[in-house]
């Protein structure tokens, strides 16, 4: 007498944007769990065109085609066992966590760290009289968001942290790569991977890098890559390189070129990039304001932090990193595969996981 197979789970995820590693914690659940998923997303945004080839057990529909009734039909149809629902600016993915809340988990994620302003201050007011109503958990990436979560009625199981993951699978690959070049030689050069925008700092960081003297300098470069309103600021400098925007499964022959990440941004909500170069085995320089930074950097082990919009904190760190020798900066980017390896795709399917069982 056969037995049945018990029916595949289903998860429903409302999106925004996807990125390449939200599509690799999708693939590790689908993998680990023989989980189908049912995603839902906005278009990609022009200054980070990421290209996607999505499982075959990854159903993508698109946002724009769904007005608020139609999406709650589709949800209907679906059937899902677990929903994960951007943040709670999208009414169509209100009224789907308002329609499921009482059947299935519902996951509200947020990123946003609390920061003190007015807004949040408010939200701080009526977010416990209304959003526990709607969800059943809340997904942070880490402690400066989990600030903010608690302060909107979310204590104890309800609230989960490590949200967001970088592909540690990839960066990880990149690292065995390069590994036997960088002991042979170090390389000289920063690199920035961002938006170029005044909110993720490449400002301060042009004028930081381009104030050192030729002797605090040294053989030292810096290269960037992104895209964005400042590229027609971009320094014509010849240690300072712009390279454009990359696709994650491109950056192997950039990362062996490369030996200090840079993010001094104002402000971040996260950062992932943060742990994606964590996992590369890189050193640091990031903003106390960045806050993938309180989890994958510690002062003085692997990294060095930065005071937002200050021109001469980056520039200190940058002089910093450069006196040092470089088995200690390999000594660095060793202990930054450590802290990577807390948060990882697994850890993150394991969390979706455990809630679509009620663990």
């Amino acid at each position: 007498m056969s037995i049945m197979k018990p029916p595949r789970k289903k998860a429903l995820f409302l999106y925004f944007e996807l990125a390449g590693y939200v599509q690799a914690c999708m693939e590790e659940l689908v993998a680990t769990y023989d989980v189908e998923i049912h995603l839902v997303r906005y278009p990609v945004v022009q200054v980070a065109p990421f290209e996607f080839k999505l499982n075959e057990n990854i159903k993508v529909y698109e946002r724009n085609d769904y007005d608020k009734n139609s999406l709650v039909t589709l949800v209907d149809t679906i059937t899902p066992d677990f929903a994960f629902i951007c943040g709670w600016a999208d009414k169509g993915y209100l009224a789907v966590a308002k329609h499921l809340k009482k059947k299935i988990p519902v996951v509200l994620s947020l990123d946003n760290p609390w920061l003190g302003t007015a807004k949040q201050h408010f939200a701080s007011l009526l977010g416990p009289l209304y959003l526990p109503s709607l969800f059943t958990h809340c997904w942070v990436p880490g402690e400066p968001n989990a600030k903010y979560a608690r302060k909107l009625g979310f204590k104890g199981k309800k609230l989960l942290s490590g949200m967001y993951s970088a592909d540690t699978n990839l960066f990880g690959k990149y690292e065995s790569q390069i590994r036997e070049s960088k002991i042979k030689s170090f390389p000289h050069r920063f690199i920035y991977v961002g938006r170029y925008t005044e909110l993720k700092g490449i400002k301060e960081l042009w004028a930081a890098f381009l104030s050192l003297s030729v002797d605090e300098r040294k053989d030292w470069e810096l290269w960037c890559l992104g895209k964005g309103e400042l590229e027609h600021e971009f320094p014509n400098h010849p240690s300072i390189k712009n390279i454009g925007f990359v696709q994650p499964d491109a950056l192997a022959p950039i990362l062996e070129q490369t030996g200090v990440f840079i993010l001094p941004a104002h402000y971040e909500h996260w950062g992932v990039v943060v742990h994606e170069f964590a996992a590369a085995g890189f050193p640091l320089i990031c903003s106390h304001t960045t806050s993938a930074a309180t989890a994958f950097l510690h002062e003085g082990k692997n990294g060095f932090f930065t005071e937002p919009k200050k021109e001469m904190s980056v520039r200190k760190a940058l002089v910093k990193i450069i006196q040092l020798s470089d088995d200690r900066l390999r000594a660095m980017g060793e202990e930054s595969i450590k802290l990577a390896r807390e948060i990882t795709p697994r850890t993150w399917a394991n969390t979706v996981w455990k809630i679509m069982e009620n663990k």
